[in-house]
């Protein structure tokens, strides 16, 4: 009996089941694998549908709060010396010894330079020449005076003969006297040509060199004394209504790591004609690394009160009006703010919010460390973190 076609026909039955159960497996397979990646899709979709919650650390946040807000008055200008002086030329000639340099100091009263006194001094030898001539002629007509007094007195000549001799004497005098101000007028010029420090300090400028042939007036050299500063400022009449002198000031000056304390020493009585502007002037006491011209910027205190407040830096200005990001119910909002008042309260800008609706006292506030977030999201912040400058 032949089985060899019922082996075959059984084999390719064999097959076909192998066959049909691994296309039936790779289907379930497929099937699986995207039922498995909807649900991935669903799950990030449910994901991004869900609002984040943004971790707020303790820094982040703070509380309006009662403080003593110092009222200030922002101001800046330029350092300048109290004292400041330009040496100039008195006579014309060519400049020597000039040795002093920039940055040198300079006592009051020492020689800095020379100018040439050949002229001068051949000025006053003319001009003592002068006064000695001068003082002949006035012993001659003082001679002739007593002489005709003596005639007059025995007849022998006319009395308007001594009233000649009387005018002659005093025109004598008169030429005596004027050549030794001539002489005096030599003599100051020729201590012209010595130029001395009027004042101690440092030498700022050299504004010419030896050998120079210099016209007066010229200027030869500027000196600044360091040991007192001011500084001009320039304000609103509104706001220089609120200074008075006397009242202290803290500036930050450029180059300096430390504030340091000014006085309002004067405040012109005029406003300026173009800015229409009122000009102060702060006195400085003088410290190490201050130079002339140096930028200061600060606030002068006028006065102090308790009041609702917020730190400057929390405001933000990326909208037509200013708001701060205000943690309502577990969610940003942004409440508008009006910058009516600022001061200090220690050394960080603070704005007076009292009576601003949505800005009670205790309402949390989120700092410019916390960045823009969008309105309505919401926030999670830690007990700690609701405080201000360092207060419960």
């Amino acid at each position: 009996m032949n089985t060899t076609p019922r082996r075959t026909s059984r084999l390719r039955w064999i097959l076909l089941a192998l066959l049909v159960l691994g296309l039936a497996l790779g289907i379930a397979r497929a099937i699986g694998k995207r039922a498995q990646q909807q649900k991935v899709a669903n799950e990030a979709a449910t994901q991004l549908q869900q609002a984040p919650v943004f971790e707020l650390g303790s820094s982040d946040v703070v509380r309006v709060n009662k403080t003593s807000l110092s009222s200030t008055v922002p101001v800046s200008g330029s350092l300048k010396a109290l004292q400041t002086v330009q040496i100039k030329a008195r006579v014309a000639g060519e400049l020597q010894d000039f040795v002093k340099r920039e940055g040198e100091a300079v006592r009051a009263g020492e020689v800095i330079a020379r100018i040439d006194s050949a002229d001068a001094q051949a000025r006053v030898r003319q001009a003592e020449q002068q006064a000695h001539a001068a003082q002949a002629q006035v012993a001659i007509a003082q001679r002739t005076q007593d002489n005709n007094q003596a005639l007059v007195r025995q007849g022998f000549i006319s009395a308007t003969a001594l009233e000649t001799s009387s005018a002659n004497l005093a025109a004598a005098q008169a030429n005596h006297q004027a050549a030794l101000a001539a002489l005096d007028i030599a003599r100051k010029a020729l201590a012209d040509t010595v130029l001395k420090a009027p004042l101690s300090g440092q030498i700022s400028a050299r504004l010419a060199q030896n050998g120079e042939r210099l016209g007066v007036d010229a200027r030869i050299a500027e000196m600044v004394d360091l040991s007192a500063f001011e500084v001009e400022v320039a304000l609103s009449p509104a706001a220089a209504a609120r200074v008075t002198a006397g009242q202290t000031a803290r500036l930050r000056i450029e180059g300096l790591d430390r504030p340091v304390e000014a006085r309002v020493a004067r405040i012109n009585p005029s406003v300026q004609t173009g800015s229409r502007s009122v000009l102060l002037y702060l006195q400085v006491a003088a410290q190490d690394g201050m130079r002339q011209g140096l930028f200061a910027q600060g606030d002068i205190l006028t006065g102090q009160q308790e009041v609702a407040a917020i730190p400057l830096s929390a405001v933000r200005n990326d909208k037509p009006v200013p708001y701060v990001q205000v943690v309502r119910d577990g969610k940003v909002a942004h409440v508008a703010v009006q910058l009516q008042r600022q001061g200090m309260a220690g050394d960080e800008p603070m704005v007076d919010v009292s009576g601003q609706t949505g800005l009670e006292t205790g309402t949390p506030i989120l700092r410019a460390t916390a960045g823009l977030i969008r309105e309505g999201t919401a926030v999670k912040a830690g007990d700690a973190a609701p405080k201000a400058n360092g207060q419960p």
